[in-house]
């Protein structure tokens, strides 16, 4: 299984960007995708997950301002960030699992944990103020 990100980049405070993540040699109907992020000098958050029901978390500090998406024939997975601030400024990772139904308990603390077996490279965003 191989996951690669794609659309990051650099922009100014209340901007917006849409990371993709797209996922190879995968055949699995029932998966969750996770979005993470890791800035310099902290530690790696969870800011996103989805799974194949559809249910959505997200972190507090992204709430109202990312959306996260999954194409189920294209396993393919979005992340549409607007209003962005400088603190969101990190290296973007996204994840995927097999089985993680279960409701959005679940699936935000698998987020948390960071609970996922398979991870991309990462994404690049930078925001400026």
């Amino acid at each position: 299984v191989q996951l690669e990100e794609s659309g990051g980049g650099s922009v100014q405070a209340g901007g917006s960007l849409r990371l993709s993540c797209v996922i190879s040699e995968y055949s699995y109907n029932s998966y969750c995708m996770g979005w993470f992020r890791q800035a310099p000098g902290k530690e790696r958050e969870g800011v996103a997950g989805i799974d194949s029901t559809g249910t959505s978390v997200y972190a507090d500090s992204v709430k109202g301002r990312f959306t996260i998406s999954k194409d189920h024939d294209k396993t393919i997975s979005n992340l549409q960030m607007n209003n962005l601030k400088p603190e969101d400024t990190a290296m973007y990772y996204c994840a995927t699992d097999r089985f993680c139904d279960g409701g959005s308990y679940i699936l935000l603390n698998r987020i948390e944990a960071g609970d996922f077996s398979y991870w991309g490279q990462g994404t690049q965003v930078t925001v400026s103020s």
